[in-house]
């Protein structure tokens, strides 16, 4: 049993561990990534890469079936699933490989194997010692910090556990070996809205159930009316306020049905699929690390930290999915580096949330930052929005994808941009925009000032800043 002292060990090799073990190398720390899969974490290998490698390969095919729109006689085009999967793979490997040479590049270690914390211990003093277990074999890896990503996993129904043939999660439906005839969603969240949008573009029968009153129920009521009109518009089959009975649940040789009900009115319908994929959410995964030897708490299934990802042992850190919050891959790695660099002895900001940007890789996509229409007016801000569409965009019109619109919620009072809210073409490249005026405070005026080059999407911003005071010229 072999030992190892390092300044960091980085429990989870996701994007927020790789990125906070990069950091702490650049700041002269020596760090080392325990990972029992792969580097690169649920976000490459199971989530938003090949999700997105899939969504791509969604988008070529709707444009194929509209080519003779384009004056291009391209035939009757078809999937083919085996290399829409290869191709998929081929992107995962190449970003995989450079995840590994990224690590080589600055010098950190990787072990491969389970990593469990210590508690108090012959190899320290202090809880954070890591033992590391692979193949038999264990190796303590004492370091001055410890910091755990371990991220999340997919969240099933109650009493409904995956299969991996009739009731998936979304890893099992990204190695889907055929094309189902139906598909049944439950949860019409950013995951649940994209599989229903790629599966509706396949050719899949797609009914997508939702418990809230409206499918992205974190976004701006506006930007979920539309998308849930344009699903509709695709033969996606939506139903909100619905509860599914599990209980009720059965498999058979045609596939999968269950009951939902109507919250308002107590109806009952019988729902079937040839499958069902679950998207309710993720949940952490802190099964296995050896927090009851800590002082490390948990709230539901997080890990507790403060504000700059500390937990109850002054050494322990934990960034990510696994402390629950924002469950999103880029706030994953600000937080890693932000809790590298407190370790370092610096003093960041801490992280503004309301300055995330949030995306759905959709057909049409959806994107936004800050707040909504009605989370300003619930702060009691004096609202005003600007709303533009992308019908009156140009190159929307080029694009031949003219559904959507862009919102700006402002605050008279303070003239400040308090939340953008995109739906339509391209969309979660122009939001970053948007997040950069939310770090500058800067105004609708500002926005709109700033020279749009045209014809671009990214004019549709500029035109929506400016129908905040009726100004806008295409609008």
């Amino acid at each position: 049993m072999a030992e190892e002292n390092y300044d960091l060990v980085v429990i989870g090799g996701g994007i927020g561990g790789y990125a906070a073990a990069i950091r702490a190398a650049q700041l002269g720390l020596k760090a080392a990534v325990v990972e029992r899969d792969k580097l690169g974490g649920t976000c490459l290998h199971r989530g938003c890469i090949p999700s997105k490698a899939l969504l791509r390969t969604a988008e070529v095919l709707a444009t194929a079936r509209e080519a003779a729109a384009y004056g291009v006689d391209a035939g009757e085009p078809r999937l083919n699933l085996e290399q829409a999967m290869a191709r998929k793979q081929r992107v995962v490997d190449q970003l995989y490989q450079g995840v590994q040479h990224l690590m080589k590049k600055h010098g950190i270690d990787v072990f491969h194997g389970t990593g469990r914390v210590m508690g108090p211990s012959i190899f320290s003093p202090q809880a954070g010692a890591v033992a590391v277990e692979h193949g038999g074999e264990r190796q303590i890896l004492t370091p001055r910090f410890t910091l755990i990503a371990t991220g999340s996993r997919a969240k099933a129904l109650p009493g409904l556990p995956f299969d991996g043939e009739r009731i998936l999660s979304s890893d099992h439906a990204l190695e889907l070996p055929r094309l189902p005839g139906s598909m049944l969603i439950v949860g019409a969240g950013a995951i649940g809205v994209e599989w229903a949008s790629m599966m509706a573009d396949f050719g899949v029968q797609v009914t997508l159930v939702e418990a809230l009153p409206r499918v992205l129920p974190q976004e701006d009521e506006d930007i979920s009316r539309e998308v849930a009109r344009l699903l509709k518009k695709r033969r996606v089959r939506v139903l909100t306020r619905v509860r599914v009975e599990t209980d009720t649940a059965a498999l058979d040789g045609d596939g999968f049905s269950v009951d939902v009900v109507q919250a308002d009115s107590g109806a009952r319908e019988r729902v079937s699929a040839e499958v069902v994929l679950v998207a309710i959410g993720r949940e952490p995964v802190t099964d296995g690390l050896g927090l009851e030897a800590t002082e490390v708490r948990t709230e539901r299934g997080a890990i507790v930290v403060d504000e700059h990802y500390r937990t109850k042992e002054p050494n322990i850190f934990a960034v990510g999915d696994v402390i629950g919050g924002v469950q999103l891959a880029h706030v994953a790695m600000h937080e890693g580096i932000h809790a590298v660099e407190v370790m370092a002895g610096r003093a960041p900001r801490p992280v503004d949330y309301t300055l995330i940007p949030r995306c759905t890789y959709s057909r049409p996509e959806v994107a936004s930052v800050g707040l909504t229409e009605a989370e300003a007016r619930a702060r009691g801000c004096d609202v005003t929005c600007g709303k533009f569409s992308f019908r009156a965009n140009g190159k929307a019109l080029v694009y031949g994808e003219p559904d959507g619109f862009v919102k700006v919620v402002a605050d008279r009072e303070t003239d400040d941009v308090l939340g953008v809210h995109m739906v339509g073409p391209r969309v979660t490249d122009l939001v970053s925009e948007a997040a950069l005026a939310r770090v500058l405070n800067a105004t609708p005026w500002e926005v709109a000032h700033t020279i749009h080059p045209h014809p671009t999407l990214s004019e549709a911003l500029g035109e929506a800043a400016l129908a905040i005071d009726g100004r806008s010229i295409h609008g």
